[in-house]
């Protein structure tokens, strides 16, 4: 742990009395995370105020607070909360990212706040489901899969200890792998399982202990992603082309209108 202050950006008197849904995210929901190497991270959404959607003044979309300074990587025992406003968060959820849709999947025991509006959103998961979502999972595996080959052009953190007992990181490896099962899941299902099917979640958690060969990874990851493909390509998959946009939008008006009591 760092002896430097924690971080803390946007307006916490405002984020958290109005949040109406927040979760465990990162391995812990996925049922991947390893006891004593993992750390804690949450996502949640609040409602901001109709005056920071209507008037002129700009004001910050999120909340973030983290154990651990800016350059410094989290580690067992920190945490990393972040909370988004709701037009923020749906922007995202539409478009499909995998983080930002957790919340909405998230099993009971990894729910930490839960309004009745918040029932409400989780209750609208299936609006958010579409072959867009389906490709942003596609490339957040590849972006981890650059980085597990150590191909990445991007200034990304590393975990010189991983590669120095592995020889590779198999922490990449493994978000990876994970993105590419739950990608073929959406595709072929239309629904996203949290945690992972018992299967999947002991394959990710053997190569997460260094127990796959990379190589071997890297066969798997491809023989998902052609699956997927095969499926969007053929129409054989469930999902519409894009989220549900008119029943999202009515959704969050009612709800700003019903949490402000506007008349």
């Amino acid at each position: 742990m760092s002896d430097l202050p924690n971080v803390e950006y946007g307006d916490s008197s405002m984020a958290l009395p109005n949040e109406i849904l927040r979760s465990v995210v990162g391995s812990g929901v996925h049922g991947i995370a390893i006891e004593g190497t993992d750390d804690h991270d949450e996502m949640g959404v609040y409602i901001e105020p109709p005056e920071w959607i209507l008037g002129v003044e700009r004001h910050r979309e999120d909340y973030i607070w983290r154990t651990q300074p800016e350059g410094v990587r989290s580690g067992h025992g920190d945490t990393d909360l972040v909370l988004y406003s709701l037009r923020k968060y749906l922007r995202l959820a539409i478009k499909g990212n995998p983080t930002v849709m957790l919340p909405l999947f998230a099993p009971e025991e990894s729910l930490v706040v839960v309004t009745p509006l918040g029932d409400e959103l989780r209750e609208l998961r299936s609006a958010f489901m579409s072959r867009l979502a389906v490709e942003r999972f596609l490339g957040y595996m590849r972006s981890q899969q650059e980085r597990m080959l150590g191909q990445s052009k991007r200034n990304v953190p590393n975990r010189p200890e991983l590669i120095e007992r592995y020889g590779w990181d198999v922490k990449y490896g493994s978000h990876a792998l994970r993105l590419a099962y739950q990608g073929f899941e959406i595709a072929s299902t239309g629904v996203l399982s949290l945690p992972l099917p018992d299967r999947e979640r002991e394959r990710v958690l053997a190569v997460k202990r260094g127990e796959v060969d990379r190589d071997e990874v890297s066969s798997e990851i491809a023989r998902l992603e052609d699956a997927v493909r095969m499926l969007l390509d053929e129409n054989r998959s469930p999902l519409p082309e894009a989220a549900d946009l008119d029943r999202i939008s009515a959704w969050a008006i009612d709800a700003q209108r019903r949490h402000w009591r506007w008349v």
